[in-house]
């Protein structure tokens, strides 16, 4: 069952205020940092496009998820990083041009990456319902101007505007964390009644993806001779998807695809704040010794 028309729109504007903001925060800098610091952010988008829906495949199993449930949790593992993961890894003492990097790369990247790893969930665990009904070439012209027009847009009014988007910078990030509440509020309202009957499955499910992708992202980084910093950033990134977008391309194909992004969406700033404040400790430790 599709959303409610005004819940759409409401869903729609909300992810686009969010991208837009985003994109005020990028240059061409910080995809450069794909040539010019490529470890980093060649482990960092390994995890974000292959680990973390991976890891929401096994966790769906793991919870024996419904079909549509499960669907909407590797449609959340696919979700690129979020704007939210950059400030937590500048809290946290972490490398946030890294972060900023994985962020800018995985939304783009997010317009495959995303109707691939849906068609894929979706014939995996049979959900019927969604399946007749979906199209990739409508999701990705849906991803793409949910996501990369906005971001190019924000992008644009940076290097265009840079004086008003300094002055406005503080309203533009209010404006988007706003929408995010709003558009969190707006799916679990819209389907309270699933997010009851399942609540345990799903809460577990969503937690174990959590801390699943940040532990394994944070134990890669350390194997291949990251630093700190450098593996604060990943695994924070790991830990904080644009959960608004999987809600977004969730809620257009069936409100329930939306639900496990939602609940995770309730917690995983404190998981992943929590993670943050003992990096900071470690990583002003690193920074202090001789």
């Amino acid at each position: 069952m599709e959303a409610s028309p005004l819940a759409m729109v409401a869903l729609g504007l909300g992810l686009a205020i969010i991208m837009f903001a985003l994109g005020t925060t990028l240059t061409a800098a910080d995809f450069r940092r794909v040539i010019t610091a490529p470890r980093g952010v060649a482990v960092g988008i390994v995890n974000l496009v292959l680990i973390a829906p991976l890891l929401a495949f096994a966790m769906a199993e793991l919870f024996d998820l419904e079909p549509t449930l499960a669907v909407g949790l590797v449609l959340l593992g696919a979700a690129p990083g979020g704007a939210l993961a950059n400030l937590l890894t500048h809290l946290a003492r972490g490398d946030t041009a890294l972060s900023i990097t994985m962020t800018g790369v995985s939304s783009v990247a997010s317009v495959v990456t995303v109707p691939l790893y849906l068609g894929l969930a979706t014939a995996y665990f049979g959900a019927d319902d969604i399946g007749d009904d979906l199209s990739m070439p409508l999701i990705v012209v849906r991803t793409f101007f949910g996501i990369a027009l906005p971001l190019g847009v924000g992008m644009w009014a940076a290097s265009r505007r840079p004086g008003w988007v300094q002055a406005n910078q503080r309203a533009i990030r209010a404006a988007a964390i706003g929408t995010f509440a709003l558009v969190v509020v707006i799916a679990i309202v819209t389907e309270h009644a699933t997010v009851l009957d399942h609540l345990g499955p799903v809460v577990g499910a969503a937690l174990g993806l959590n801390v699943a992708a940040m532990a394994v992202s944070f134990g890669v980084a350390k194997v291949v001779r990251l630093d700190g910093p450098q593996s604060t950033a990943i695994a924070i990134e790991l830990g904080v998807h644009n959960a608004a977008l999987a809600v977004a391309i969730g809620a257009s194909l069936d409100e329930e695809l939306a639900v496990p992004a939602a609940v995770y969406s309730t917690f995983m700033l404190v998981t992943a704040g929590a993670f943050a404040r003992v990096m900071y400790r470690r990583n002003a430790e690193a920074l202090t010794a001789p």
